[in-house]
């Protein structure tokens, strides 16, 4: 299904604009959350850049999530595909919607938003190259990645012991990325699921070159 101009104003989503000729962030929320909590975060990063934060579409128990899953940490890889389809044809219609031109726009997930926002890089790099991702993971199960991925930039941030995102799931994450030409960066800390601001000024700096 194709996401046309008029259907961006129907998925539920916050939009600012940014000053100058700054990125638009593109805020992803994770299992729970909504686009208003992640949308907050942006100002941390660079409160500058625009922000563009839609919200997930799908319910688990009422909360708000990206793509189904059959059981924590195990992805419903085809309900993946298709939802990281849609988020690209969003972005694409977003970007013609808000007059967003020739803006980068950079994607920075937590959790569930940052397992979309890799899978959509993965496999739609041409609607997305750059992400920040916060305790994200491989999020392809048993499937490697298809696309060749040169001129994508990604940052990696995970506890080395966070049962959400297990590190060897992270360390298929940083090789199969790697393998298909991106330029990956990794920030691996001590502790689990979360954003330390650590991480917090280690993505402004990373932004800092990758506007």
């Amino acid at each position: 299904m194709t996401t046309s101009k008029a259907e961006v104003t129907a998925w539920p989503h916050l939009y600012a604009p940014g000053l100058g000729d700054g990125p638009v962030l593109l805020m992803l929320h994770g299992t729970g959350s909504n686009e208003h909590d992640i949308a907050s975060l942006a100002g941390a990063l660079d409160p500058d850049a625009g922000i563009l934060a839609p919200r997930g579409r799908v319910q688990e128990h009422g909360m708000l999530r990206w793509f189904r899953r059959h059981a924590e940490g195990v992805f419903d890889v085809d309900d993946v595909i298709d939802r990281s389809r849609e988020l690209a044809e969003f972005i694409r219609a977003a970007r013609d919607h808000y007059g967003l031109g020739d803006h980068r726009i950079i994607a920075v997930g937590f959790s569930n938003g940052a397992n979309i926002a890799l899978a959509t890089a993965i496999l739609h790099p041409e609607a997305l190259d750059r992400v920040i991702a916060f305790s994200g993971m491989y999020p392809l199960g048993e499937r490697t990645a298809p696309t060749t991925l040169a001129g994508s930039q990604i940052l990696a941030l995970n506890g080395d012991a966070d049962p959400m995102a297990p590190l060897a799931s992270v360390r298929k994450l940083i090789s199969q990325l790697t393998l298909q030409g991106a330029t990956v960066e990794q920030v691996l800390r001590p502790g689990g699921h979360g954003i330390q601001p650590g991480e917090l000024e280690a993505a402004k700096a990373w932004l800092g070159h990758n506007r």
